[in-house]
């Protein structure tokens, strides 16, 4: 018996996902006729934390969807600012994403960062217990069932990888209100309570101080507030349009 084949295009945004010769257009592709449609879309390469509607013959579908035999598949990208319910906005990265990490909580953006590599069964389950958008450019961690909810970053460039997440999910930001060491919330500090923390120069140059309700760590505007501070204007500019 022949296999049954549908025909598959897919987004532009999710080329880079597929081979070369199924990125102009309609393309077919055979099936077992049992396996769901969300099972066949991620055979091709795509996560389906990627994927926005399934259009099957003009008709939106859920990935659990079968294909039949000449069916035609359209796979959408995710419809942007993405909305994840149920739970506050917030994420988690993996181990390769650091740099993003502490530009997120810069920005006021809970952000839980592991800074080892503990593996993708362990990341995927502290996704689904603190309920967070796992952040990564690993397909395979994307695609584990146990995740709550994840994240491709398309870029290798930290203000790329920042303009996308932000694009993607618009989250609330508060800059200056969270610890980018540890995530942990901050709050004025005077300088006799971080006095032990600091250098001699900065006793003597600084007098506003925070401090991490967390793990401790002092703040102040020190010879990198201009550049963290630019972080966040092109961060608050792109909020405001």
């Amino acid at each position: 018996m022949k296999a049954p084949e549908i025909h598959v295009e897919v987004a532009p945004e999710l080329a880079l996902f597929v081979p070369q010769g199924r990125r102009g257009g309609a393309t077919p592709l055979a099936t077992d006729g049992v396996s769901t449609l969300g099972h066949v879309i991620e055979s091709l390469g795509v996560p389906l934390t990627e994927v926005g509607e399934l259009v099957v013959d003009g008709r939106e579908v859920r990935v659990s969807h079968i294909p039949a035999d000449g069916e035609s598949v359209v796979v959408r990208p995710v419809e942007r600012p993405q909305r994840v319910p149920g739970a506050p906005l917030r994420f988690l990265l993996d181990v390769h994403l650091g740099t993003l990490a502490r530009r997120l909580r810069l920005l006021g953006v809970d952000t839980a960062y592991e800074s080892t590599d503990i593996g993708d069964a362990a990341l995927s389950a502290l996704s689904a217990a603190e309920q967070r958008v796992m952040l990564s450019r690993d397909r395979g961690l994307l695609r584990r069932r146990e995740l709550w909810a994840g994240a491709y970053i398309y870029s290798t460039q930290p203000e790329d990888q920042l303009r996308d997440v932000l694009d993607r999910f618009a989250p609330e930001l508060r800059p200056w209100t969270r610890c980018t060491a540890c995530n942990g919330q901050l709050k004025s500090a005077t300088k006799e309570e971080v006095a032990d923390r600091l250098e001699g120069g900065t006793q003597r140059s600084y007098d506003v101080f925070a401090q991490c309700g967390e793990c401790g760590r002092a703040y102040w505007k020190g010879a990198h507030h201009e550049q963290l501070e630019a972080i966040v204007r092109e961060a608050l500019r792109m909020r405001t349009g």
